[in-house]
This record gives C-alpha cells, structure tokens and sequence, in this order.
C-alpha cells in the first residue's frame, strides 16, 4: 500500500479501496465460520473454521506489521530517515511471505473440499459429526 500511496498519491481513494475491500472480506469469513458452527453440516463447518484459522492468523501478522511500523514512526518522531525505511520495508518482508503461506493452504484446501476431504487436525477439534452422511 505503501508503494501505491508513492505512485499514485493523486488516486489515493482508490487505493484505500484495497483495505476496506480485505476488511470486509475477513469480517464476512469471520462471521461466516462463526455462525457455520451453529446451521452448517460437519463438512461444511469444518471447512469454515479452517478459513476462520487461517483469516485470523492473516490478522495477527497484519497487526504485527503494523505495530511495528508504528513503532518505527515513533522511533524516527514521525519523520523516517532512509535507516528506518529499510527496517520498514524488513518489517513487510514477513507479512508478504505469510500471504504467499496462505495462498498455497488456500490452494490446499480447495482441492480437499473438491474431494470432500477434511484434514486429520479439523477431526480432531469437530469429531461429532465426522460420519454424517453427504446430502444431494
């Protein structure tokens, strides 16, 4: 976002829509999974709570990253010298890496829901229902 901010500072209302869009997508997935445990069969609630995970641990990394940019801004009093943009850009790295992470889990996943596969650690947490029998 950084990088669009520099090239495009005169759209930067389009910009803005990236974050409001991923926003709105987590908190759907959010609720989604959360309410799959109270009206979804076992198949289908299993593979909400795996995209509930995964959403959640993509939220930590983002908190983390921008804590630590935060803490870079109050480090260099709000005007970054070259060092601190470095370290900045050091800071994304991870956050970049986890999304490449989640991409593949994601890719993962989709094939095992087009197979109707469940992964052996989402049995373990839902076992009450693993033996229902498929519909349709």
């Amino acid at each position: 976002m950084f990088i669009a901010f520099l090239s495009a500072s005169s759209y930067w209302q389009s910009v803005v829509l990236v974050p409001i869009a991923s926003l709105s997508i987590l908190t759907y997935t959010i609720w989604r999974a959360r309410r799959s445990r109270k009206v979804d069969s076992w198949y289908v609630k299993c593979h909400w709570q795996i995209c509930h995970k995964r959403s959640m641990m993509f939220i930590g990394m983002i908190v983390v990253m921008l804590l630590a940019l935060v803490a870079m801004l109050v480090v260099s009093d709000g005007s970054p010298k070259p060092q601190h943009i470095a370290l900045g850009g050091a800071v994304i790295l991870p956050t970049m890496v986890m999304v490449m992470v989640l991409i593949i889990l994601e890719t993962e996943a989709l094939g095992d829901a087009r197979k109707g596969r469940v992964p052996d650690t989402v049995v373990k947490r839902f076992p009450e229902g693993q033996y229902e029998p498929l519909e349709g």
